[in-house]
């Protein structure tokens, strides 16, 4: 091969290339919605929860909904373990937690939260033929279930466990509130706590009665990284409108959450 046919071909290569790079690096179209992934628990009705088809619903997964429509972007719901969904998001997994997350200090330390759109209180629940009392719980004379990571296992923890008033061998923490009432119906423990609307919910389903409520006036936010300062401002207008829209009294009815 000649040096001229050899100069050519390097530079075809090199036009090529610079094409292709170009190429690679195109702008995204200005009119493509903005995309994040919104982090639940799947087994936390009325406010998310997974249908038999495999489809997210629930109060929080319709709020967010509504908002990206308003607010013009696209969302994904993503059904994550409860106990490490705080790490998925500061770890990038997911972009928010919209699933009735209380704001806490401890959680506080590692994300930023949306101004408060609900407020909650700890329901405990037993088998429909218990007669335990609301008081024979908080005075530790049963064996107690509650989700690991909820602010239901925090109470215990710091209320009943940690000044000595309920054995730690008489708590049992579960990856999932299910799992909890599960064997609470299996008698393994003697009751359950979880927040109001949640217990509700399987009160109605299950062969069990709720005991008594514990106020807590736990107040729920949507929890975003501690930089996404433009998103939590987004998210902060987004729930304004919502609260002011018809549409949330239409959640509160649908969900039974009046």
């Amino acid at each position: 091969m000649n040096a001229k046919v050899c100069a050519a071909l390097v530079a075809a290569v090199l036009v090529f290339l610079f094409a292709a790079g170009c190429m690679g690096e195109a702008e995204p179209s200005p009119d493509a919605k903005p995309h994040y992934i919104v982090g639940i628990d799947g087994d936390y009705p009325p406010f998310s929860y997974i249908e038999a088809d495999g489809s997210a619903a629930g109060f929080d997964v319709e709020s967010i909904r509504w908002i990206g429509e308003e607010m013009g972007f696209d969302v994904t719901i993503q059904p994550m373990a409860w106990d490490g969904i705080v790490t998925s998001l500061v770890t990038k997994r997911i972009d928010m937690v919209y699933s009735g997350m209380t704001i806490t200090p401890e959680r506080q330390e590692r994300v930023s939260f949306t101004k408060p759109y609900w407020i909650v209180n700890q329901a405990v629940a037993a088998r429909s033929d218990s007669t335990m009392t609301i008081d024979d719980v908080l005075a530790g004379e049963v064996v107690l279930g509650a989700q690991r990571g909820s602010t239901a296992a925090d109470y215990i923890k710091t209320n009943l466990v940690d000044t000595g008033i309920l054995s730690q061998g008489d708590f049992k923490e579960y990856a999932s509130f299910p799992l909890a009432v599960a064997d609470l119906e299996n008698e393994r423990v003697d009751a359950v706590m979880f927040d109001v609307p949640v217990v509700n919910e399987f009160v109605v389903e299950k062969d069990l009665r709720k005991v008594g409520i514990v106020e807590t006036n736990e107040e729920y936010g949507v929890a975003v990284r501690k930089e996404d300062t433009e998103l939590l401002e987004i998210l902060n207008e987004g729930i304004d409108r919502l609260q002011a829209s018809p549409k949330w009294d239409e959640l509160k009815v649908t969900y039974g959450l009046e």
